[in-house]
């Protein structure tokens, strides 16, 4: 078996993964390996989760070893910020055409590793497996190792190409890469009893700047994000920290439990949505850092700190819940944010009508069903056929979803609001919620969804078109 193969099969049988948990030995050992349609990756292959999971990593080149389309397709496809180095926003192409194919990319692959470092010297080039030269049989293990000799610069191979699987698969892929190459490489500075990682935090829109300042003054230290606003020395240097916080167990799980097995960091899964949640992941990181050696005031200074944001946020909720409650929610979204967001929404009294089971665990399943004390408005597919007449027979209020599904929205006449990585308003913390009730808010009350649905001119009854035409 290929060393590909090898990884595939370890990713799926991954034993942190909560549906994996639920199944025998031959059935794990089987993988959850689905056969894939013609077009199934048009949501996202394992390349393009790859790069989603480690391009926020914000010093380093990501160099893409393939066709052009294949840097073009994946290429900031999410809003993550970064607070210093942009090298990260560059599209790096090997650009592979015919006579490559013929002749093989190996050679042409090290030549644009060299011009990188030559030119923009960063901590590191990461170069990304795509099909073409998978299926050539290019060795970017061994050129990335002959690179890495040469130039006395980390090159780390990305060994995940589009047809192995599904995006997911290649978020696991891409954390691979982290563990295997990166991670546990360098030693910090110094260490503190606070020292945190955050993993599957992206950074999108800002989010890690919400929740940064909480805890900076409680004196955590965030020692790396995995991979938001990311840095390769942090990275590297990862396996000091003394607790883990996991946001999206469903792309990262491995990179956790691996971190927990190897350097006996302990972690626990959290989400940054909602109030509740908020808080309950300040207490549980405080907890797990005083159970490590940090001194037992910390969970004092915890609670004040949860006790002052609530407030606050709660104060500045207040004049919309009367606005919103009984509202209805049609939630279109996967992964964590199907129950964090939910358990959000409710805070201020609105109704979900339905929320989207995509990409998520058996532990999100039972956090939806616990949050909204029923599994009956849980789906796990909604097709835009489907979605629609439950927007058009006014079901929902309005739609919160991903910016491919906002045309049905749209269509229906529907108010809707982004909530997957497009958008452009940051939704973490306390400040967070905020924000979110305030767009779904002016998306409700906004006077055009009045004059869209009031029937056209030559609908009403009393339009007296005889008398015009005269």
């Amino acid at each position: 078996m290929s060393a590909l193969k090898q990884r595939v099969a370890s990713v799926l049988e991954e034993p942190g993964c909560a549906k994996n948990q639920a199944k025998g030995d031959k059935e794990r050992k089987a993988g959850c390996r689905k056969v894939l349609t013609p077009g199934a990756a048009a949501g996202g292959c394992a390349f393009d989760g790859a790069k989603i999971a480690l391009q926020p990593i914000a010093d380093v080149a990501h160099l893409v070893h393939g066709p052009i389309a294949c840097e073009g397709n994946s290429w900031d496809s999410r809003h993550t910020f970064s607070s210093g180095p942009q090298i990260y926003r560059t599209g790096f192409t090997t650009d592979m055409n015919e006579m490559d194919v013929v002749y093989g990319g190996e050679k042409k692959l090290f030549r644009a590793i060299k011009e990188i470092i030559d030119k923009y010297d960063p901590p590191a080039v990461f170069v990304y497996q795509t099909c073409l030269p998978a299926m050539i049989g290019d060795d970017i293990e061994a050129v990335c190792k002959a690179a890495a000799a040469k130039f006395g610069k980390p090159v780390v191979p990305v060994n995940a190409p589009g047809f192995v699987g599904s995006k997911n698969l290649g978020n696991k892929l891409g954390g691979e890469a982290l563990l295997d190459y990166v991670i546990g490489t360098r030693e910090p500075e110094s260490t503190t009893p606070y020292d945190i990682n955050l993993i599957g935090e992206y950074n999108v829109v800002g989010e890690l700047w919400q929740i940064k300042p909480l805890f900076d003054e409680l004196g955590i230290r965030i020692l790396a994000t995995i991979s938001g606003d990311g840095r390769y020395n942090d990275i590297a240097c990862a396996h000091r920290a003394r607790a883990a916080i996991m946001l999206c167990s469903q792309a990262l799980i491995n990179v956790a439990r691996k971190m927990e097995e190897r350097y006996g960091i302990p972690y626990f899964e959290g989400s940054f949505y909602g109030i509740s949640d908020m808080s309950d992941c300040l207490r549980k990181i405080s907890a797990l850092l005083v159970q490590r050696g940090a001194p037992a005031d910390l969970l004092d200074r915890a609670e004040a700190l949860i006790a002052r944001e609530e407030a606050k946020a709660w104060a500045r909720l207040e004049s919309y819940k009367p606005r919103l409650k009984g509202k209805r929610v049609l939630l279109f979204t996967g992964g964590v944010k199907s129950w964090s967001v939910v358990s959000a929404l409710q805070e201020v009294g609105m109704e979900i009508v339905g929320t989207s089971m995509r990409k998520t665990t058996m532990n999100d399943r039972e956090k939806v069903k616990e949050i909204m004390g029923t599994d009956a408005h849980m789906f796990d597919s909604l097709p835009p056929r489907e979605m629609y007449q439950q927007l058009k027979d006014a079901k929902a209020d309005i739609m919160l979803s991903g910016g491919r599904s906002q045309f049905v929205a749209l269509k229906a006449k529907t108010p809707w609001v982004e909530i997957n990585q497009e958008r452009h308003h940051a939704l973490a913390g306390y400040e967070g919620i905020v924000a979110l009730v305030e767009e779904i808010d002016k998306a409700l009350y906004n006077p055009i969804w009045a004059q869209v649905r009031e029937p056209a001119p030559w609908e009403k009854p009393d339009w007296g078109w005889e008398e015009e035409a005269l």
